[in-house]
């Protein structure tokens, strides 16, 4: 099996699924998706760092880094042609799309029937500030588009509600506000491969929000047979191979999905289980590669476009 692992810079969860799938006995080569090369009538079609990513059996998305459109949209075409040529890509570019998204993610969970927070997202001021009210006036506002509790903001003042979104503004941000769920200092991320979870820790902070990256302690869970299936019917919903599904247990009882990453981090995660993680994305990917065609039984794949 030959696997390109396609970040920015080398780090510690690229460094940690190459060593695991080199383990194995099998080829992998870490590749810049900022360097992408793509070609239309020549070869390579797609190449990174002079590699070409056609000579792959799988292609494995650990990071997309921020950049213009322009960039975000290239990158995410290219692993849409790769895909169509009939190269397996881990996790797909649609599935990576559904869920960088915050309110595509909301949006479709909640659409599945799926516990969810109550969540508005709009363009103006005018409208984030009904929105804060229409919420209750305890709101969670994040960035569309975040990781790691970055950006994440509490607000429970409409003075202070105008101030935030008068800098929001500036930005030419998307209001995205969800209502404040009370917890008990505590929620669930769960790992989820392959249609099984491997590992799931409690994360338990003293603040609101409960990001190991924010000082959060990580905590060995076994879910019950509820939070389990869940997890896999949020993954499922979202088209995943593999995952990190956030769980918030309310303090009411009440449980509620809070997120699905597409390119979730473990290292906090594996400080608290036992579960060779990377080794876990190494099997599912050996499985992946030998369900695939050869390379030379690639097809273009139909696309249908709506009239």
């Amino acid at each position: 099996m030959k696997v390109a692992i396609l970040g920015a810079n080398p780090g510690w969860h690229a460094e940690q699924l190459q060593g695991a799938i080199q383990a194995r006995g099998h080829l992998c080569t870490l590749l810049p998706i900022t360097q992408l090369n793509a070609r239309v009538g020549m070869s390579p079609r797609l190449s990174s760092l002079g590699a070409d990513l056609d000579s792959f059996d799988l292609v494995l998305v650990r990071f997309i880094p921020a950049g213009s459109l322009e960039q975000l949209i290239f990158r995410m075409d290219s692993l849409h042609l790769l895909e169509a040529r009939g190269l397996r890509v881990v996790n797909r570019p649609t599935a990576i799309e559904r869920t960088v998204d915050k309110l595509y993610t909301s949006g479709l969970l909640a659409q599945a029937g799926l516990p969810t927070p109550r969540t508005i997202a709009c363009e103006t001021i005018g409208d984030a500030l009904k929105a804060f009210t229409a919420l209750g006036g305890d709101v969670v506002v994040k960035p569309l588009f975040g990781a790691m509790g970055l950006g994440i903001v509490r607000i429970e003042d409409r003075d202070v509600a105008y101030r935030v979104f008068k800098a929001l503004e500036l930005e030419r941000a998307v209001y995205y506000l969800q209502e404040t769920i009370p917890h008990n200092g505590c929620d669930i991320r769960a790992f989820v491969i392959g249609g099984r979870v491997v590992a799931a820790i409690e994360r338990v902070s003293d603040d609101w929000r409960t990001n190991v990256a924010r000082g959060a302690q990580a905590r060995l869970c076994r879910l019950t047979p509820e939070q389990e299936a869940l997890c896999l019917r949020a993954a499922q919903v979202v088209g995943v191979d593999y995952a990190g599904v956030d769980l918030l247990p309310a303090a009411d009882g009440r449980l509620y999905l809070i997120e699905v990453n597409s390119i979730p981090g473990w290292k906090g995660l594996q400080t608290a289980s036992p579960v060779n993680i990377a080794e876990e994305i190494a099997l599912y990917l050996e499985t992946m590669a030998s369900q695939q065609p050869a390379k030379d039984e690639r097809c273009v794949l139909p696309r249908t476009v709506d009239a």
